[in-house]
């Protein structure tokens, strides 16, 4: 049995409709089920927050695999509260429970003094992932391309414009949740990637203009910097979370997020590493009934 925390996010669903197609048994932690209707798992109550909520959870599992992200939560549930401290209470659960295998989804250039603070907490999970002794897998990803498509596109089914945070001419390294959930696969099966960490770039860099223009949006709505500079301090007090996405969005406009995934396609050759373009394009023959892309 797999315990997936974080099962009814982007990366979760894709993760449950992969994992059992392939035969595995997985069950959902989640804080309220009903978010869950629809996936092919069992479904249980808990909160990563609330350590006493876990254990049940955990009976007969081998293998945890937290997939959870607290960027989007509101007060109190946050990358501290979740990704920190959550992922501290998963282990220990993890950890009395006698689990074989944790495989922590952290993000690219983690790091203790990182501008954004979902990089600094993934950064406190791993070391507490580490010092657990567990036997682990860590994957560092990337920006998800469908979370950013979903953002840019929003209005673009109605006719509106595409929403560009900042200039939108920095380069950022987008990868698919296909590709992610597909090496997360690997990562459960083959025991050789067991004791790793492991950078997750996908295959491109483009700036938010372009994925903007690959979506077919022929206006966009640009917050500007300074706006977001604006929303990051002062929004903190009574809308943390949108606070927290206009510091990110300033920090993805500002700095290098540009990464080199020809490493990573040479040892992984069978995983599709699908380009933003080519994902665009099968969402418009699906659309169309055309074939699926493969996946």
């Amino acid at each position: 049995m797999i315990l997936l925390a974080g099962g009814t996010g982007t990366l979760g669903r894709e993760l449950v409709s992969r994992l059992t197609a392939s035969g595995h048994s997985v069950r959902v932690l989640t804080r309220d089920p009903a978010h869950g209707r629809g996936l092919a798992a069992e479904l249980v109550a808990g909160d990563v927050c609330d350590p006493r909520t876990l254990a049940r959870a955990m009976d007969g599992c081998r293998t945890v695999v937290s997939a959870m992200h607290g960027f989007s939560g509101g007060r109190n549930r946050g990358p501290e509260a979740v990704d920190d401290r959550g992922n501290a209470n998963l282990l220990r659960a993890a950890s009395d429970a006698g689990v074989g295998h944790f495989v922590l989804l952290s993000v690219l250039h983690a790091g203790p003094d990182h501008p954004m603070s979902l990089h600094r907490a993934k950064h406190a999970a791993e070391q507490h992932l580490y010092a657990t002794g567990i036997g682990h897998t860590v994957l560092r990803p990337s920006a998800y391309f469908e979370t950013w498509a979903s953002i840019i596109a929003g209005k673009l089914a109605t006719g509106g414009p595409a929403l560009v945070l900042g200039r939108g001419d920095n380069p950022i390294n987008f990868v698919s949740v296909l590709d992610v959930a597909a090496l997360v696969e690997q990562a459960i099966r083959d025991p050789l990637l067991r004791g790793q960490t492991i950078d997750v770039p996908g295959p491109d860099n483009l700036t938010l203009r372009q994925l903007a223009n690959l979506l077919g949006a022929t206006k966009v709505r640009r917050i500007p910097r300074g706006a977001l500079r604006l929303l990051a301090s002062g929004a903190a007090p009574i809308a943390p979370t949108v606070a927290r996405q206009a510091g990110a969005a300033l920090v993805m406009d500002t700095t290098d997020m540009t990464a080199d995934a020809t490493a990573l396609n040479a040892r992984f050759p069978h995983i599709a590493w699908h380009r933003p373009a080519d994902l665009i394009t099968a969402r418009a023959e699906r659309a169309a009934g055309s074939p699926e892309i493969e996946r």
